[in-house]
């Protein structure tokens, strides 16, 4: 979902040449300062005017080292689209991961193998590392394969809604030699956060954190349904004295 940055990678490596060549005439610059100074003619030393006008060159490309230090950091804040990602606030998102959430009973993922096999065991693993589903599946066929879960572990007892699983994907040829399987699943809840981490815009979902470049559908969240208007059971008294 991140708007790249046109152009970005050349603008940095401009920036970081730009910065290599003001350091290497920065210090250029004070190796001929002092050497000027070691050895000027004690009898006619350097006019101190002269001498001020250095410092204020050098001061200048100091100067020029920061700006060019800010603008990097400023082009590093545009790529991978931060304004992108604060528009997912209170969004629901929908995020590609090796993670699917139990929502209604039902989890799935899709995986991907990468020849065909000769066996394979598909294992539903919970956060802690357990295993709560073995499966057995008959297609092993290699390409892509889905795989859906009710929910339910080995002994038959229904998991809790809400809770995030990984699958786990054994599959071995005719010589007993593993296949390489890779397996995505699905996350969806609302946005509640988004940061930037080691340079990598991540949004906050359940808790759980993801990157922006695993967000693959966003949406407005479900209209809250209003409240059912209570009903009045007040009566007006009757007035018996005037119906008498």
């Amino acid at each position: 979902m991140a708007t790249a940055v046109t152009g970005t990678g050349s603008v940095l490596d401009k920036i970081n040449n730009s910065r290599n060549s003001l350091a290497s005439s920065e210090e250029t610059f004070l190796k001929l300062l002092t050497t000027q100074m070691k050895n000027q003619d004690p009898l006619s030393p350097m006019d101190s005017n002269a001498f001020t006008a250095q410092i204020v060159q050098m001061t200048g490309v100091e100067q020029q080292l920061v700006t060019n230090d800010l603008l990097a950091a400023l082009v590093g804040m545009n790529d991978g689209g931060m304004t992108d990602a604060v528009n997912m606030m209170d969004k629901l998102a929908t995020v590609e991961t090796d993670k699917s959430v139990l929502k209604n009973n039902e989890a799935s993922w899709a995986y991907n193998q990468s020849r065909a096999a000769t066996s394979v065991k598909i294992e539903v693993v919970d956060q802690y590392g357990k295993t709560i589903r073995t499966a057995l599946p008959e297609d092993m066929s290699k390409g892509d394969h889905t795989f859906e879960w009710d929910g339910k572990s080995d002994a038959g007892v229904q998991q809790p809604a809400g809770g995030a699983y990984t699958l786990k994907i054994t599959a071995l040829d005719s010589e007993g030699s593993k296949l390489s399987v890779t397996s995505k699943g699905r996350v969806e809840g609302i946005v509640t956060a988004i940061t930037s981490e080691n340079g990598q815009h991540m949004v906050t979902i359940g808790g759980t954190k993801y990157p922006v470049d695993s967000v693959i559908g966003v949406t407005n969240p479900p209209a809250t349904p209003a409240p059912a208007p209570t009903a009045n059971t007040n009566t007006t008294p009757t007035n018996t004295a005037a119906a008498a």
